[in-house]
């Protein structure tokens, strides 16, 4: 299998489960910009968005977080605080390899060094957390989510309501 060197808003949307209105709404609040941001053309539209295989990992992380609860505010701050105060992308802390590695409890999100300090994103990411040992943390994982297919193998749009 070849690596793609950039993905469109519908295929990354068909790897994440999120919407391309969820992803144009993401990058126009900051939570979170594609690496090939659309630019001018000659006609004067634009390029539609154009994401990397990092980005798509990144958004699959993101759209995981997004359907256990947390807000785009708080997805926003939280990949705020690993670029200002971590200077990390949220890609390096998806693997267990890695030096730093995001973790959940469903209402907070962490991330442990290899030293085994706990520090808390959205609080006092500043301060590693006295003890860490009695939450229940456990990792953030990138996980894919096709769109549902029908019984004939066809992708199926959602439905939408009737206008009325």
């Amino acid at each position: 299998m070849r690596l793609k060197t950039s993905y469109s808003a519908r295929e990354v949307a068909a790897l994440t489960g999120l919407t391309a209105r969820q992803l144009q709404t993401w990058d126009a609040t900051g939570v979170f910009a594609p690496a090939i941001a659309p630019r001018r053309t000659a006609q004067g539209g634009f390029t539609e968005r154009r994401y990397t295989p990092v980005d798509v990992l990144e958004l699959a992380a993101l759209a995981d977080l997004r359907r256990r609860g947390f807000t785009p505010a708080l997805l926003r701050a939280m990949m705020d605080t690993l670029r200002t105060c971590f200077r990390r992308r949220l890609a390096e802390t998806l693997d267990d390899a890695g030096e730093l590695r995001l973790l959940t409890d469903g209402r907070g999100l962490f991330l442990r060094t290899q030293q085994g300090h706990v520090f808390d994103l959205l609080a006092d990411p500043s301060q590693p957390l006295v003890t860490a040992d009695g939450l229940p943390l456990e990792a953030v994982r990138p996980a894919g989510r096709r769109r549902k297919v029908s019984r004939s193998g066809k992708r199926r749009r959602a439905s939408r309501p009737a206008a009325g």
